[in-house]
């Protein structure tokens, strides 16, 4: 059993950005600069906006963070994004979510340019993805497309069962997995919460892909030997014993899913980093293409992988 170390590979990542915008510095262009949205107070989405512009910090991007407080009504953050949009210094547009109940988060993601969508929300972005065409890809989908390039873990010809279909991550990692270039041409099985004999299902997959929010739902007992498990999950469950209060759990058993395995994701360290990176990724890729010194043209878009060896960002 080998573990899929998402810090490891996420450091890869970065510090061949870093590099890439140390180039940029040296040539009078512009560094990637990404705008993060965060609204209210909720614990988790502060931790996840801070280590994003940490990150942001570390390889010499320029960020901003935007914190509005939980009662901002939908017009005034519908004017915010509005700004973003419309200021030419902004290469990325990141919206944290979730957002309050009274907010429309389909209103706020459908007002973010596709040029700047970073997080590969915006409708224009998923409708690219699925019909194959170069487009930003959620984070966390082009997160795991990037471990499993990291690690050289072959897809080709493999059975790959999604279990959980989330807009998010099942239901775009489910399409990727299933295209025809080199982290893809998976036969692919999506479930779901009404999805038959799915013991039977996963004991057939040689990729198991558990993205459905219930710590420890994946048993030892439902996989078979050698398989390769990416577990997206990351779930707080009490622990007393914990100074938190609390122990961070995916939803695969790992404890008992582990010896199994080929290979395995952490819970954390594993999904949770890549996510990072390849958000960073989108936001230099759209650096690239805003910006006319950064343009296609200039004989730059393979840095980012459009023409490059690593053929999966689009």
């Amino acid at each position: 059993m080998q573990l899929l170390d998402g810090k490891l590979a996420s450091q890869a990542i970065k510090d061949d950005l870093k590099i890439k915008v140390e180039e940029l510095k040296k040539q009078g262009n512009k560094v990637p600069h990404l705008a993060a949205v965060l609204v209210g107070n909720n614990g988790a989405s502060e931790t996840y906006v801070a280590s994003k512009v940490k990150s942001c910090e570390e390889i010499g991007f320029k960020s901003t963070l935007l914190h509005l407080e939980n009662n901002v009504s939908e017009e005034e953050l519908l004017e915010v994004i509005h700004k973003l949009n419309y200021d030419k210094d902004v290469d990325g547009i990141l919206m944290q979510l979730p957002m309050p109940k009274h907010i429309s988060e389909e209103k706020i993601i459908n007002l973010i340019d596709p040029a700047k969508d970073v997080d590969g929300f915006h409708p224009v972005s998923v409708g690219k993805m699925v019909l194959g065409s170069e487009t930003f890809i959620s984070a966390t989908p082009y997160g795991i497309l990037l471990l499993l390039h990291h690690y050289n873990i072959k897809t080709k010809g493999k059975h790959a069962v999604v279990i959980g279909r989330s807009n998010i991550v099942g239901r775009p990692i489910s399409i990727l997995l299933s295209r025809n270039d080199d982290t893809g041409n998976c036969t692919v099985t999506l479930c779901h919460s009404h999805t038959k004999n799915l013991k039977e299902i996963c004991l057939q997959a040689d990729i198991i892909i558990a993205a459905l929010g219930k710590p420890g739902f994946l048993k030892a007992d439902m996989v078979k030997q050698d398989v390769v498990i990416i577990d997206v999950g990351i779930t707080r469950v009490s622990d007393a014993s914990k100074k938190s209060g609390y122990t961070l759990k995916g939803d695969v058993d790992f404890e008992n899913v582990s010896s199994m395995c080929s290979y395995i994701t952490p819970v954390p360290g594993g999904v949770g980093p890549m996510t990072i990176a390849a958000l960073l990724m989108n936001t230099y890729k759209a650096c690239c293409e805003n910006h006319s010194p950064l343009s296609p043209e200039g004989g730059n878009k393979k840095d980012y992988g459009g023409d490059g060896e690593l053929n999966i960002v689009h």
